[in-house]
């Protein structure tokens, strides 16, 4: 995409029309089904069976850094009542259920030997999907690196992309004769921009220079684990899951259309494009060139990078509306903290006044049908599917026990009629996980968001259907195929 094609897209109007909230989503009937999780925010026993500490633990543990201290010491308890959650998703029908697995559980040290007690525990949970007919989708980082890894250098050390292709290797050893579909890393924008470059997320180090090297080192982890899983066993199906927004101008003014095209590059293209295409945008490295000038990319790591993937996984929550400093916005303008977005310091983004989530995120369904025609019309694209969708709300149980939550299923009704109409034009959508299956520990957030379908009363850890539960049970039994036939 050429930076006149890109100003182009992101400053047309942005659409806000819900879908008709009495339209029930009309999907394939071998469109996969499922819901997704991580380790850390759902498993707890964080010192049983041989785990080492995660940045998350540190992270966690610092005064100030997530509300109320909360930790995942607990979580869920999902390490110790794993077979009860499996039997919910089964009563679900769930096609499939998305899980991480904790590199230090598996690695305490993030090298070496694999603790074998750490990977019995995946071994178990594989085994229970698959007698209950759900297919287990793996992901192998979802943002707990091992604290010996960090304090070596973390992400921003090209190191730790090679101890993660080992990991990588010793995981799919275990589990590749059951798992078909991996995953190698999850949101790296994530775990570079707000581990290292904002410091909301862990490791908690705010260095614009450390975010952009682990940009590149998560992206070559990626290739070398790719390249690992593939010499063990060619057959495996693996990919990465990115993020991805729609990025709007708030006018077509040279100023907010450059906000844009700063913030989809940042977002978006600095991902896609090594990925899919085996370069990163010249764009992209020159907004960035006062951070850095890309030093730490030897040759070879673009074509390791963009090893060909067998699907896309991407995760979707809302839009960017922004502007650009000396744009006339609004009053509701928000600035959003400069040191998550290098190069970006001046980009302003906007509140429009739509309906929002406990997040704060505005919810714009149309949004994923923009991000996912955009995706399979400028890149080369393996099937997508869609890894993560959901939304925070502020749920309880009524007097009578139940939880409804009708926010939570208008949600999940609209972005899957999203992609219902990006399948039918013509974008390869082949699946849709749920975030999340259980309320869990959000993050800087702790226990205060509540993605889950299903409820957890945290001091009891009871679990309880929430309505949008059932819902997508019914939209699930309505939408049926044999479980073999799907994630092909």
């Amino acid at each position: 995409m050429n930076l006149e094609t890109a100003t182009a897209r992101l400053t047309g109007p942005v659409p806000q029309q819900a879908p008709a909230p009495d339209a029930e989503p009309r999907l394939p009937a071998d469109f996969l089904l499922g819901a997704a999780t991580a380790a850390y925010q759902i498993e707890g026993a964080v010192d049983t069976d041989g785990r080492g500490p995660s940045i998350w633990d540190t992270y966690s543990r610092t005064p100030g850094m997530v509300v109320d201290g909360h930790t995942g010491d607990v979580a869920c308890d999902h390490y110790h009542r794993y077979a009860e959650d499996v039997a919910l998703m089964a009563d679900l029908g769930l096609s499939a259920y998305r899980f991480s697995v904790s590199w230090p559980r598996v690695q305490p040290d993030g090298r070496g030997r694999a603790n074998a007690r750490g990977l019995d525990f995946y071994r178990r949970l594989v085994d229970e999907l698959l007698a209950n007919g759900i297919e287990p989708w793996l992901t192998l980082y979802h943002w707990d690196l091992p604290q010996p890894l960090e304090d070596a250098g973390g992400w921003p050390a090209r190191d730790t992309a090679h101890r993660f292709a080992d990991y990588a290797a010793l995981v799919h050893e275990a589990l590749g004769d059951r798992v078909r579909n991996i995953i190698t890393l999850n949101e790296p924008w994530c775990s570079a921009f707000l581990g290292y470059g904002s410091g909301a997320h862990a490791p908690g180090r705010r260095d614009p220079v450390a975010a952009v090297r682990a940009v590149h080192h998560l992206l070559l982890g990626h290739g070398f684990a790719v390249q690992a899983i593939r010499a063990a066993r060619p057959d495996t199906r693996v990919g990465i899951t990115l993020n991805l927004y729609p990025v709007t101008a708030y006018s077509d003014s040279k100023g907010d259309a450059d906000a844009a095209r700063r913030i989809d590059g940042l977002a978006n293209r600095l991902f896609l494009d090594p990925v899919l295409r085996g370069a990163y945008p010249a764009d992209v490295l020159g907004d960035l060139a006062p951070v850095t000038d890309f030093g730490h990319v030897r040759d070879g790591d673009l074509a390791v990078i963009a090893a060909r993937m067998d699907h896309l996984g991407v995760n979707y929550y809302t839009r960017y509306v922004v502007a650009g400093p000396d744009s006339d916005q609004p009053a509701s303008a928000q600035w959003r903290a400069p040191s998550a977005w290098p190069g970006s310091e001046h980009v302003r983004f906007l509140d429009r006044g739509l309906p929002r989530t406990a997040m704060d995120w505005e919810i714009d369904a149309p949004g994923l049908v923009e991000v996912l025609t955009r995706v399979a019309g400028e890149y080369p694209t393996p099937p997508i599917y869609i890894t993560e969708n959901g939304a925070a709300f502020p749920d309880e149980p009524a007097a009578d026990g139940q939880v409804r939550d009708p926010d939570r299923v208008a949600y999940l009704r609209a972005h899957l009629l999203a992609c219902q109409e990006a399948i039918a034009r013509g974008v390869p959508v082949r699946g849709y996980f749920v975030w999340s299956l259980l309320d869990n520990f959000e993050w800087a957030r702790g226990y205060s968001q509540r993605f889950g379908i299903i409820y957890v009363d945290y001091p009891t850890q009871r679990r309880i259907p929430k309505s949008s539960a059932r819902w997508y049970a019914d939209l699930i039994r309505s939408t049926s195929a044999p479980t073999s036939s799907r994630g092909e």
